[in-house]
């Protein structure tokens, strides 16, 4: 007879996801996963399949938490250009508070691991395109509403976009990155918009 599972596997690979964004995929042991989400090595591999399952669905929790946190943002915001600008501030305050922690999950893993797991590279590409998607969306409104220049097509706008954002989490990482640099960014991305 199977054994019932007495465990909530959102609650593990939310630990998970935390570990793994403190540590890195090669920087995790199996023994730290078993440590630090609380369960035996046989429960998570029967639930999980391996670490790089559970690495996997870690990830695809990761993506799908922020997606859904900047959709709401930008879907419900009366001002598009306010919201994009918060959302980049709220990037570089995040950035500087974890730039030798944690950093940007998705970041960390796009340098560490995209390049030679064809997996994560496919959830990091489904991570830009959704995302791209996102701003696309809520800048063809800001545009319609006039708080968008007409300049740049959304497509356009919301690439430079992810870029920016991207690449504000990936320059605090720097220990010569000053909050003055990141906010530089900020304002230089805004005068596009």
């Amino acid at each position: 007879m199977a054994r019932t599972k007495v465990f909530d596997e959102q609650e593990v690979l939310k630990k998970a996801m935390q570990l793994f964004w403190n540590k890195g995929y090669n920087g995790t042991s199996a023994q730290d996963l078993v440590d630090y989400v609380g369960l035996s090595r046989s429960s998570l591999y029967d639930t999980f399949g391996d670490k790089h399952g559970l690495f996997i669905k870690a990830l695809e929790l990761y993506r799908t938490i922020n997606e859904a946190v900047l959709e709401d943002k930008l879907g419900h915001a009366p001002d598009v250009r306010v919201a994009i600008q918060q959302i980049l501030m709220q990037a570089v305050e995040e950035s500087l508070a974890r730039r030798f922690t944690q950093g940007c999950f998705m970041v960390n893993t796009t340098s560490e691991l995209a390049l030679h797991d064809s997996k994560v590279m496919a959830i990091v590409t489904a991570n830009r395109n959704r995302t791209e998607v996102i701003f696309a969306t809520a800048i063809l409104r800001g545009q319609d509403k006039g708080q968008i220049s007409k300049i740049h097509s959304p497509t356009a706008l919301a690439s430079f976009l992810f870029n920016t954002y991207t690449g504000i989490r990936v320059a605090a990482r720097s220990e010569t990155a000053s909050r003055d640099m990141l906010e530089n960014i900020v304002q230089v991305a805004m005068s596009v918009l």
